[in-house]
């Protein structure tokens, strides 16, 4: 299943997926998923239920969330000769000036308009040099624009049209800024996270505004070629003094998604010799590759990944490759559910 690997390079995290397993839509219920639990310590793996990972969790643990929300960042246009044109808005560079990605972008030219509606334009400033356009619009409240014109911008494999677009968003989403959802917290319903917080189990939320660095194809051979895409973070003094406060106790940081994980050791420093985290409000361009130490996070809440991709490398990385492949070995050979919508794994 999992394809020969070499040392460094990107078929290393390569496997095969039958293309009936990529979940297409959201279960009926958030945490009727399957949860395959994978112990690093017993190098074991077990199944669950999604709604038992109550379980799983003790008094004093800290879970870390992602609180981004999804924008409707898609958008179809017209060019002048009446061709239409897609946007996805993927960051804002000034009120009326964003980094966009095109299609079809063949024809398009510095200086070409685009029409989204009767007050709604923009004009194509440059390209940029990852493929990306910087797109100048006739409004700095661009985001209101959106809302009216945009619709969910859901990951190219999933070829079903989302009925109820909340699902891709988590129940606790609140700062918009994301081009795509961090899918390991779609599990969770409000119900779950009151249970959690009964136990005595901390919830800490903080927000990564989910851009190209989340999924940008690796194209490069060696994975060492790969630049990751900056993205842009926040972790509130309260929440990194909750962090640290656990940290210290010796309770576990469970990490909710590789968004999350990027986030917490972006902002890890030393303080008296302990791993400690940061207020902080930053870009990251972290890559996360085999040789790294993780500072922070003890344990990592995730779905399954693409191929050849960094999630799937940070993944690995965090659970040992020959561990990891084994899961996913397991995982299409049990038939799990796969990416956006699929099931997750809890790495332990």
């Amino acid at each position: 299943m999992w394809l020969v690997a070499c040392s460094m390079r990107i078929c290393e995290f390569d496997y095969e997926l039958p293309s009936e397993y990529i979940a297409q839509e959201p279960l009926p219920k958030r945490d009727s998923s399957r949860l395959l639990v994978a112990s690093r310590a017993t190098n074991s793996l077990r199944e669950y239920k999604f709604s038992d990972i109550i379980n799983l969790f003790n008094p004093g643990d800290c879970i870390v969330l992602n609180d981004t929300k999804v924008m409707p960042a898609r958008l179809f246009g017209r060019k002048p000769s009446g061709a239409q044109i897609e946007f996805l808005f993927i960051r804002e560079e000034l009120e009326d000036l964003w980094e966009v990605m095109i299609k079809p972008s063949k024809r398009i030219k510095e200086g070409t308009e685009v029409v989204f509606g009767d007050d709604f334009y923009a004009s194509i400033v440059k390209k940029l040099p990852k493929g990306t356009w910087l797109a100048r619009f006739n409004t700095k409240d661009v985001k209101s624009f959106m809302g009216r014109y945009g619709i969910m911008p859901t990951p190219p494999y999933i070829k079903k049209e989302l009925r109820d677009q909340e699902r891709y968003q988590t129940v606790y989403a609140k700062a918009s800024g994301a081009i795509a959802a961090p899918t390991a917290g779609l599990h969770f319903t409000e119900r779950l996270l009151d249970s959690l917080k009964q136990k005595g189990i901390t919830l800490t939320f903080i927000t990564l505004y989910v851009g190209m660095g989340t999924f940008r194809p690796i194209k490069a051979e060696n994975i060492e070629d790969h630049i990751m895409d900056e993205e842009e973070y926040y972790i509130s003094s309260e929440a990194a003094e909750e962090i640290n406060k656990a940290k210290r106790a010796g309770s576990r940081i469970i990490a909710v998604g590789t968004t999350v994980t990027r986030a917490l050791e972006s902002a890890a420093y030393k303080k008296d010799s302990l791993p400690s985290l940061m207020h902080s409000h930053n870009k990251t361009s972290l890559f996360i590759k085999p040789g790294y130490k993780f500072k922070i996070v003890d344990c990592l809440l995730t779905n399954f990944h693409l191929p050849r991709s960094t999630n799937l490398i940070l993944v690995s990385v965090f659970g040992g490759v020959s561990f990891i492949k084994k899961a996913y070995k397991y995982a299409v050979e049990s038939k799990f559910r796969f990416y956006s919508f699929g099931d997750a794994m809890l790495i332990i």
